[in-house]
Order: C-alpha cells, then structure tokens, then sequence
C-alpha cells in the first residue's frame, strides 16, 4: 500500500492536502472553505472501516450523506460497485454488499451527477458530463 500510495501522490502533482480520515468524515469536511474542491477516496472503504469498528452501519448513509452535505466545497466521491458479482456465502460479507448498496444509493439520489467508470470508460447514470 505504501507504494501505491506514493505513485498516486506523485501522478496527481504538487498541490494536494490529503486526509486520512476513517471513520468521523463530518468534522473534516465541515473545515473544508467553499474555495477548495473535495475527493473523497472512497466511500467502499469509509463503510468498511465503520463495519470493522463494530459500528452498527444501519444509518450509515444517512451519516454520511449529512456529512456530504456540511461540507462548503464540491464533493466527488468515489466508490465501488459490488452488487454485481455472485451473492457472497459469509454473512458479514452479505451485510457488506448489502449496505454498500444502501449508501451506493443514497449518495446517488442526492447527487446531480453519477458516472459509473469500466474499463477506464465513463458510463453517466445521472447528470450530464
């Protein structure tokens, strides 16, 4: 991870503050000045943080769009698709999918634009480009 961290950092250039934030997304984000542009990488990985903390992630989106939502600046949030693979046989990987999906959904009911990347290809399912 530590080397693909630092190719990402080195690929985006000089000018970037990162967060590492895991778990409390909101306060960071309500520091964050309406001049300033928000990448949060990524959604997939705040739930599982949440769901490994032993956090009950019933109002997971709801927190987490709350938190979208106090934050000055433009959001672009990244996350998985993994509803679309075979249903997993362990119950927490189960609970998982299922409450990505859940949050998958939520952030894209309030967002003005949804664009799905495969193959490096933007597919828009929301918004226009």
């Amino acid at each position: 991870m530590t080397g693909k961290i630092a190719a990402h950092r080195a690929a985006r250039g000089e000018g970037w503050e990162t967060l590492e934030v895991p778990l409390d997304i909101a306060p960071a984000l309500a520091a964050v000045s309406a001049e300033k542009m928000v990448i949060l990488d990524c959604a997939t990985l705040w739930l599982t943080n949440l769901q490994l903390s032993g956090a009950d992630p019933a109002g997971a989106p709801e927190r987490f769009v709350a938190a979208l939502e106090g934050c000055a600046a433009p959001v672009v949030v990244v996350s998985n698709e993994v509803g679309q693979g075979i249903v997993p046989m362990h119950e927490m990987s189960r609970a998982f999918r299922e409450a990505q999906g859940r949050l998958n959904q939520a952030v894209a009911a309030r967002a003005g634009l949804v664009v799905a990347v495969m193959a490096g290809l933007p597919l828009v399912l929301k918004g226009a480009l």
